[in-house]
């Protein structure tokens, strides 16, 4: 049979002191004497009283946890997103709890409702429900939300997104200035803005490039490394096969390359090939993988900074913001034409 935890009543009576006394050790111990402070100190210690956070944050009418709700916690670029998250709150005193809606409108709501229940003080969130439905009924709770890695245009809620129709432009355009006039895209569902938005730059490349090229879409239900394996072997399968290839993450640009090197085709003298997001294994890959570059911790910390001051002390003076910031286009193997060639 398990023991009874000890409560604040416990500690007050052991150390023979008021109720009142234990809560000021705890939160004010300035105003309680060294002696009896350091008594109901050993006392808390040898109880194993821990106080109960939930109660404290009803009396307080406000939690120190802020939600992080992202697509896909396998992909690395969410990491580097929660690290920049997760540093902001600690330096705000707060904590983070971290979800994965693993791409599911169905587990986003979910994730929702508990916030909801649990009366975080606030979320961080890209949606996977690309209409928007989960996010409106979750706005009748009252709890402050920004977007992350993806673009809010109007004044109702901050945002935090990278320009990736720009991001787009930077790798078809890298691609064309290789020579390459039959390029490939393989993206997830194009009902992600994140999608569509890199194929819209993609396009807006072909348009400015002289003479004539192509741009052929090969669209995954999801954007992981078996899903890119998947599209590389539909690569392999088109007559004439493109030789330059841009894919919306570098998850999938990995699996493309596993596919495609297990077919031995040579990367890049057959087909080149860039990734988006610049993970850490875009680097380490057999073939060093071209990607075009998010801030993505840049982009965690700025989004949760704008959470902090809209759920803070200053949040009657605070203004809805859509913070955009710029990739940058990292070259690397994958892409480059051999000089023999």
């Amino acid at each position: 049979m398990r023991s009874r935890q000890a409560d604040i009543k416990d500690v007050a009576r052991a150390a023979g002191v008021s109720v009142g006394t234990v809560s000021n050790v705890i939160n004010r111990p300035e105003t309680v004497s060294e002696g009896t402070r350091t008594r109901v100190q050993s006392t808390i210690e040898q109880l194993g009283y821990v106080r109960s956070e939930s109660a404290r944050q009803l009396r307080a009418g406000r939690s120190r946890i802020i939600a992080l709700l992202v697509l896909d916690m396998a992909n690395p670029f969410f990491v580097d997103v929660a690290g920049g998250a997760e540093r902001a709150a600690r330096e705000a005193g707060l904590g983070v709890m971290l979800c994965n809606s693993a791409q599911s409108v169905s587990e986003e709501a979910e994730y929702l409702s508990l916030f909801a229940e649990q009366r975080v003080r606030g979320v961080l969130v890209t949606p996977a429900d690309t209409s928007g439905a989960n996010l409106v009924g979750f706005q009748r709770h009252g709890i402050p939300f920004v977007f992350v890695d993806r673009f809010e245009g109007d004044n109702e809620r901050c945002s935090v997104s990278v320009d990736d129709v720009a991001g787009g432009e930077l790798a078809v355009a890298h691609l064309l200035g290789q020579g390459h006039r039959d390029i490939a895209y393989v993206s997830g569902s194009m009902q992600l803005t994140q999608c569509r938005d890199r194929y819209a730059g993609a396009m807006n490349a072909l348009r400015a490039a002289p003479g004539s090229a192509t741009l052929r879409q090969v669209e995954c239900d999801r954007l992981d490394v078996a899903a890119g394996r998947d599209a590389g072997a539909r690569l392999l399968g088109m007559s004439p096969r493109p030789s330059g290839v841009f894919c919306a993450n570098d998850l999938l640009a990995l699996g493309v390359l596993q596919a495609l090197y297990g077919a031995g085709v040579a990367v890049p003298d057959e087909v080149a090939l860039v990734g988006y997001d610049d993970i850490e294994f875009a680097a380490a890959a057999a073939v060093p993988l071209t990607s075009v570059r998010q801030p993505a911790f840049r982009m965690g910390r700025a989004a949760a900074d704008l959470l902090i001051e809209e759920t803070g002390e200053g949040a009657a003076g605070h203004e809805h913001q859509r913070i955009v910031l710029q990739p940058e286009l990292v070259v690397r193997g994958s892409s480059l034409r051999s000089s023999r060639r």
